[in-house]
């Protein structure tokens, strides 16, 4: 870190520092009086006003020290560690984060706010948040020490998630039954695993997502797309800023639409634990990325981050007993991605009635044909989607939706949205009203998302 970036980090940090001197002096949360909590508030606001202030005006250069000048890739989690050892206060701490991560989401200080006010100050620079994104585009370690086992055998269980080879496709099929395959923190993790195997793969040329069959008594037997996030592990605390709510954006979806970067951050090829080189189809020298067409294959129901998954992928195929909702604004979040793409693709008053309102689509609608290609029993879901990989496995495919994601979301302005979300998703994950709707859809609901 050079002396100047230190020397701008000093006032603001002293702010910060105050902030902290007055949360030591307090009573846990649950514990405090109307009054001790107003001077609380009062000085977290004026803390976070200097960060953003902060990260406004030095967020490049706090990135550029961070990563070498933008040598270096980090994941988000190394990214805010690095912050917090370098600039004392302008992050949270790996013990703060610890404490505040055995608490219930309503008992918890906020701390993942000073994180979003970090995120988006660097995804508001053009050269450090495009450097951001790239690095959330590289493989998982994970994945490529899973990597040899997938390519023998064509199949891996990855908990939530199982990964198979079926003829010319990776099939990702998420098992989470109990919970009506919402999402979570591990599925988050597992997904990107996932979505990394079949991008590897050099025997597939499609990628397929469905839902696995329920042990909810409800739906028992039956397969689900996806209930959206796990209300009850937001309840409890348990949905991460980071691992969860920006992972799953700058991770594994935008890996679905924009492919896999398989170079560190210096240009040379990703290697294995051995550090040999991974011995995977390397992209072509016109493109620093390797992308596969992608199919959605949705059964009963894609709610919340369901649906916004289904705008990510290149053919959509539903059963005619199956609905989608996004029920983001009812429960106080922001739907992702969603309010970007749902306009383009439905246009602005179908994306009003259904971010707004919570409008549910179902399969039989013609507005459905919006959100989906095809339409089909729920017995023929298996064969469009294999007459679906035969069609996308053509060779112009890849080059023609590289081309069509450009022109349709250029990188430029997902990143201006997404710092935006950075920020904005982190204030509404700790808002009032989000604490109590989430106490009250967990204690009724399956852990998920809008259940019917």
């Amino acid at each position: 870190m050079t002396s100047a970036l230190a020397e701008a980090w000093r006032r603001p940090g002293a702010v910060a520092a105050r902030a902290e001197k007055v949360l030591a002096g307090m009573p846990a949360k649950a514990d405090r009086t109307a009054g001790e909590q107003a001077r609380v508030d009062d000085a977290v606001d004026e803390a976070r006003r200097a960060r953003a202030a902060f990260m406004a005006e030095h967020g490049q250069a706090v990135y550029d020290a961070l990563t070498g000048h933008r040598t270096r890739y980090l994941w988000l989690d190394e990214l805010v560690l690095a912050a917090a050892e370098v600039l004392a206060g302008l992050v949270p701490t790996r013990e703060q984060l610890a404490a505040e991560s055995v608490l219930a989401q309503a008992d918890k200080e906020g701390r993942e706010i000073d994180q979003a006010v970090f995120f988006a100050g660097v995804l508001r620079q053009e050269r450090a948040g495009t450097h951001l994104m790239e690095s959330l585009l590289r493989p998982t370690d994970r994945a490529l020490a899973l990597l040899p086992e997938f390519t023998e055998r064509g199949s891996v269980d990855l908990g939530p998630l199982r990964v198979d080879r079926v003829g010319a496709a990776t099939h990702l099929t998420v098992t989470s039954p109990a919970a009506l395959n919402a999402e979570d923190n591990e599925l988050i993790a597992a997904m990107d695993v996932g979505v990394d195997l079949a991008l590897l793969d050099g025997r597939s040329k499609a990628g397929v997502l469905r839902g696995g069959e329920m042990t909810h008594p409800r739906y028992q037997g039956r397969r689900v797309f996806s209930a959206g996030i796990n209300l009850r592990h937001l309840d409890a605390g348990r949905i991460s800023y980071t691992d969860f709510l920006l992972r799953r954006e700058l991770g594994y979806i935008s890996k679905l639409q924009r492919g896999l970067l398989l170079t560190d951050g210096q240009g040379d090829p990703v290697t294995d634990g051995n550090g040999e080189p991974v011995r995977v189809p390397r992209p072509h020298w016109s493109t620093r990325t390797v992308q596969k067409p992608w199919i959605a294959a949705v059964d009963t129901f894609a709610i919340g981050g369901g649906m916004q998954l289904l705008f990510a992928f290149d053919r959509v195929i539903a059963a005619s007993d199956a609905y989608f909702s996004l029920p983001a604004a009812q429960e106080g979040i922001i739907p992702g991605v969603a309010n970007l793409r749902l306009p383009r693709i439905a246009g602005n008053r179908l994306a009003r009635q259904v971010i707004l309102s919570g409008r549910r689509i179902h399969a039989g609608e013609p507005e459905a044909r919006l959100i989906c290609d095809e339409v089909v029993p729920p017995e023929d879901v298996g064969t469009a989607v294999a007459a679906a990989v035969e069609e996308l496995s053509a060779p112009a495919v890849v080059a023609n939706r590289r081309m069509l994601g450009l022109a349709e979301e250029p990188p430029s302005v997902l990143r201006a949205y997404l710092a935006e979300f950075a920020l904005h998703q982190g204030l509404r994950l700790y808002a009032p009203d989000v604490l109590e709707k989430t106490t009250k859809f967990s204690g009724k609901r399956a852990g998920a998302s809008g259940t019917p």
